[in-house]
């Protein structure tokens, strides 16, 4: 009886003594490849409306990246592509409240993380580890003393055609493997999926588990070719109104330049949509928050492609 008892302390204790993880609040950023810097600011700040409150240059002087700014929180970050017709994705990133804690967190699961977080040029904590597809996954944990919280309530304009960055969408080869981290690690909960048809799943969305942003898993059997995954690689920015979204489109001097044909859609999820495209061709999903009546969408239930 003696070492019974004996034998659950230890066992309790170990457990107790399992890290746990911290917040996970939000999706935070996608960095982006671009051929191209003053065509991209073209079309994210003169077409969507977005500032760029801070960039970094290299130690010749070239720009080593630009962030162009949706809300205090969110960023989409650009830089200078390394090579013509590769993949655009450069990483995506998601929000913790404690990054020293996720890191160790982490470890205890079996990730590869940095021997310590380190510190960002624009003053906030960070570390990378890659998911399972290889994508490189930034955890960041926004510091009172760094860039981002320095430009509080700046360098958001009125016309910005949202304010919310809804969700990314990232290429994946086996939801099974994705969901070990995401779902499994990470904490993400599975809200819906969606497909092309009857036979094969295409998409499932996965909510952060401590906000309401959430990551769309792309599915693929074969994934496309780097040079085509700008429509898959995506983001997604939420609007209240989409009709509103496109007349303040329309009315944008930069509307010019922008040659490709605007169309609103209905998904398959059956909320209004409408896609715009990069001069690198990564897709920008604008999309109502809402199906069109208000009822949910019932869940796909096609099988994976694998």
């Amino acid at each position: 009886m003696f070492r019974l008892i004996l034998a659950f302390a230890v066992v309790s204790t170990a457990y107790a003594q399992q890290p746990k993880r911290p917040r996970i609040t939000g999706v935070a950023h996608i960095a982006l490849f671009v051929h191209d810097v003053d065509q991209a600011r073209q079309f994210y700040k003169g077409l969507l409306g977005y500032g760029e409150p801070f960039l970094l240059n290299n130690p010749d002087g070239k720009l080593s990246l630009t962030f162009i700014k949706v809300n205090d929180r969110q960023y989409i970050e650009l830089f200078p592509e390394r090579e013509a017709g590769t993949d655009r994705l450069n990483h995506i990133s998601i929000e913790t409240d404690d990054a020293e804690a996720m890191r160790v967190y982490l470890a205890s699961k079996g990730v590869a993380v940095p021997a310590k977080v380190g510190k960002g040029r624009i003053g906030n904590s960070n570390f990378n580890v890659k998911d399972p597809d290889g994508h490189t996954v930034e955890i960041v944990q926004y510091e009172p003393t760094g860039w981002s919280v320095r430009e509080k309530g700046k360098f958001m304009t009125q016309d910005r055609l949202s304010t919310r960055m809804m969700h990314l969408g990232i290429l994946v080869g086996s939801l099974d493997r994705a969901n070990s981290f995401y779902r499994d690690i990470l904490g993400f909960q599975e809200f819906w999926r969606g497909s092309r048809d009857e036979k094969q799943l295409s998409w499932v969305n996965m909510k952060v588990p401590d906000g309401d942003d959430y990551i769309e898993f792309m599915l693929y059997d074969t994934l496309p070719e780097p040079n085509r995954r700008g429509t898959a690689h995506h983001i997604c920015l939420e609007v209240p109104d989409m009709a509103k979204a496109l007349a303040a489109v329309e009315a944008k001097p930069a509307r010019k330049g922008y040659t490709r044909p605007l169309e609103i859609r209905t998904g398959i999820n059956r909320k209004r949509q409408m896609n715009l495209y990069d001069p690198d061709g990564t897709r920008v999903e604008l999309m109502e928050p809402r199906t069109v009546d208000g009822v949910p969408t019932p869940p796909s239930k096609a099988p994976p492609p694998r």
